[in-house]
């Protein structure tokens, strides 16, 4: 099994051009909320973001209505996205596999992670990612987060942008 942050750019990229529809558990309203910030910076980019969180059920998000939980999500979901603690992340898991049929991935956002939860889920066939936030990573893909005096780790002559479509 993959244990956390063994993977490369490839694998990464791969997960980020193909999987285009993510439930976000854990996003919230408030703006200055880090949820926030990568859910509504991603949906800019073309991802369709489900927003998943109790305390904002019903409530439109990036077009999207805000869900109670993933048994609530009814449109296909490629990608799983967990702004919870890592205690919370095995029953998330376990509710994504059985309730999202054709999920791809599980990403558990930066500070969170839960191998067991991971093993298992790989062992349904999803992939998984722990303990990185995919706006980074499509920043660092893009060259952007390089603008910024970052060493993303991608030596190039030339900045080009990801090709997320």
């Amino acid at each position: 099994m993959t244990k956390l942050n063994e993977h490369n750019s490839n694998y990464i990229g791969n997960i980020l051009r193909r999987n285009k529809r993510i439930a976000s558990v854990g996003v919230s309203l408030n703006p200055i909320r880090p949820s926030f910030m990568v859910a509504r910076w991603m949906s800019l980019r073309g991802y369709s973001i489900v927003p998943v969180n109790p305390v904002y059920a019903g409530q439109v998000m990036w077009g999207n209505t805000t869900r109670r939980n993933l048994m609530e999500v009814k449109q296909p979901i490629d990608m799983v996205q967990i702004f919870r603690k890592s205690e919370a992340v095995p029953e998330i898991v376990k509710e994504a596999v059985r309730a999202l049929p054709g999920l791809k991935t599980i990403w558990m956002q930066i500070g969170v992670e839960h191998q067991e939860a991971a093993d298992w889920a790989e062992s349904q066939g999803v992939e998984v990612v722990q303990n990185l936030c995919p706006k980074m990573e499509l920043q660092r893909f893009s060259g952007e987060l390089g603008r910024y005096g970052i060493n993303t780790g991608i030596v190039t002559s030339r900045l080009a942008p990801l090709e997320i479509r």
